[in-house]
């Protein structure tokens, strides 16, 4: 039986969410959820140190997330919840094991929102000269109330954030080829495809140097997961969710593959540098003085999105974790539309840090919270694979019913996924810059751990799997 009701004409799950998210919305969900300020930001970081093999690794890890993103998809239409890749923890791997993947989850969204919110902050320095700690506490109280409305609104919102993005990277796209094609601009002259290999070639600092962008790559796909969470809040999930998910290899292929070939092509690599846009970089080189301005708007259109998304998906992980006893009671509770007030004021109450932070530190608030979102992210991946792996082999015994939406080449391409992110992993202990994102891992398991041993003493019911 499943726990949540796919019947178009239904306006209300079992879990008593709303289905206030129309098709529309949901595949702008799926888009936006896979471009962000890795892409608009951290690709000048990456281009400077891989050079054009960027584009590969780009491409090698978007594989591996439409991988992850079929598994999910199987899981979701066994049993499409709002608690997704935690529910399914619970259920295939152990109570502990949603749990733990619940609150991280949790923890990423909130630690997430925190460093869009300050980087949204500083990007309106851009026009105007306000203080970064003003900026973050209107924008947090702002996307706070919107999602207090309804989900409705919320998927609006996502939906507009997400057309800004797709739009300025289609652009950037055709202006790109019509230099290739037509010679306008002042970067007409020099405008050519061979820059893919002639500058250094296409590994101009080695293999090597190439794989240790890897982390940087699959930082800039966190969220992608997020369509799972919408499940609970889908109009027809059972028709929605697999067209969404099924866009993932084309969305890749254009917006990261796509885009970088075009700009590399246009400007040659060596032109890139850390810490500065290569939107912002191409557009200097093409004499398009307005290109600074609008991919500034871009930016913060994309950390408004992420943090919004945070907004809505911390609040439902509390509420699953609670209908579980894996978490304060309080969190079941939904207001009249079906919105989990509560759960999403508590982080929204947290990501008011970052506006103190923002006013402590305004220099190095970034810094201050961004080191543990890439391994909590990552943590909610591993989690999809493992489930859909025990899944799959429960369903292909007859003890469960087989999802009408299968994983292509599963169990091994989920195999293949885990042993990538692990590689992934490895990488970032080695990279001394991103190293300290692995440090709060461990004191983060310890905290779980001896919660959940302190949990399971006053409620046994937190260490049993129900099927809701």
């Amino acid at each position: 039986m499943t726990s949540v009701q796919v019947d178009n004409e239904n306006t209300t799950s079992e879990e008593g969410y709303e289905r206030g998210l129309g098709s529309r919305q949901i595949q702008m969900i799926a888009i936006g959820g896979a471009i962000g300020t890795g892409l608009f930001l951290g690709a000048g970081k990456g281009i400077s140190k891989a050079g054009p093999s960027l584009i590969l690794a780009y491409a090698v890890a978007g594989l591996v997330i439409f991988f992850i993103m079929r598994a999910l998809g199987e899981l979701l239409m066994y049993r499409p919840v709002s608690g997704s890749f935690s529910e399914y923890a619970r259920e295939f791997i152990g109570p502990f094991a949603g749990f733990v993947t619940g609150w991280t989850y949790w923890l990423f969204w909130v630690v997430t929102g925190i460093t869009e919110v300050t980087a949204a902050a500083a990007y309106m320095q851009y026009w105007w000269d306000i203080p970064q700690w003003v900026s973050a506490l209107i924008f947090t109280i702002v996307l706070y109330g919107a999602n207090l409305i309804s989900v409705k609104l919320f998927g609006e919102l996502e939906f507009w954030f997400s057309m800004v993005k797709v739009t300025a990277i289609i652009g950037m796209i055709l202006i790109c080829l019509g230099i290739l094609t037509l010679g306008f601009s002042d970067a007409g002259d020099t405008a050519s495809v061979t820059h893919l290999w002639s500058d250094g070639g296409f590994f101009p600092h080695g293999v090597g140097e190439s794989l240790m962008t890897l982390q940087m790559v699959m930082f800039a796909f966190l969220a992608v997961e997020l369509v799972g969470v919408t499940a609970g809040e889908s109009k027809d999930p059972k028709t929605v969710l697999p067209k969404a998910i099924n866009t993932v290899p084309w969305r890749i292929a254009v917006f990261y593959v796509g885009a970088l070939i075009m700009i590399l092509s246009v400007v040659p690599w060596t032109h890139f540098q850390p810490g500065v846009s290569p939107f912002v970089a191409a557009f200097e080189k093409m004499g398009l003085a307005a290109g600074a301005g609008i991919v500034n708007f871009v930016v913060l259109t994309a950390a408004l999105s992420s943090c919004n998304s945070g907004m809505y998906s911390t609040g439902r992980m509390l509420r699953d974790l609670a209908l579980n006893h894996q978490g304060p009671k309080v969190f079941t509770k939904l207001t009249a539309n079906g919105l989990p007030l509560i759960g999403t004021t508590f982080s929204a109450a947290l990501m008011m840090v970052g506006v103190w932070i923002n006013y402590q530190w305004p220099g190095k608030a970034f810094d201050y919270v961004v080191s543990f979102a890439t391994i909590s992210g990552m943590w909610a991946w591993i989690m999809i694979l493992i489930s859909q792996i025990r899944y799959r082999a429960k369903a292909d015994r007859g003890e469960l019913p087989r999802s009408e939406f299968r994983a292509p080449g599963a169990p091994f391409t989920s195999w293949f996924a885990l042993a990538f992110i692990a590689m992934v992993i490895v990488f970032m202990g080695i990279d001394k810059d991103a190293r300290i994102s692995l440090y709060c891992a461990p004191l983060w398991a310890v905290i779980l751990g001896v919660s959940y041993w302190l949990l399971k003493r006053r409620n046994p019911e937190a260490a049993a799997f129900r099927k809701r």
